[in-house]
């Protein structure tokens, strides 16, 4: 996988494959949420990419990245709830 967004492959953990199968969360929708969901950073290198995925009733799905010479998919969850 490569991210346009952050013109960076796109590496996942073992816990994130993990948690994608558990949710069902194809490459290609974790794809979406990177690429084209909302970001809120938590520092320079640590943010959260999320966004609701139609067809999908446990939305919103969210991808914890870690920016370094790739994009690094810490985890992946749903029924994510965004803090103002």
């Amino acid at each position: 996988m490569h991210s346009t967004r952050f013109t960076r492959p796109v590496i996942l953990t073992r816990h994130a494959a993990q948690r994608m199968a558990e949710r069902h969360i194809s490459e290609a929708e974790l794809l979406q949420v990177i690429d084209t969901g909302n970001t809120r950073f938590k520092d320079s290198t640590h943010l959260w990419a999320y966004k609701h995925l139609d067809g999908r009733t446990d939305n919103l799905i969210c991808a914890v990245l870690v920016l370094e010479t790739a994009v690094v998919v810490k985890t992946v969850m749903h029924e994510f709830i965004a803090e103002d």
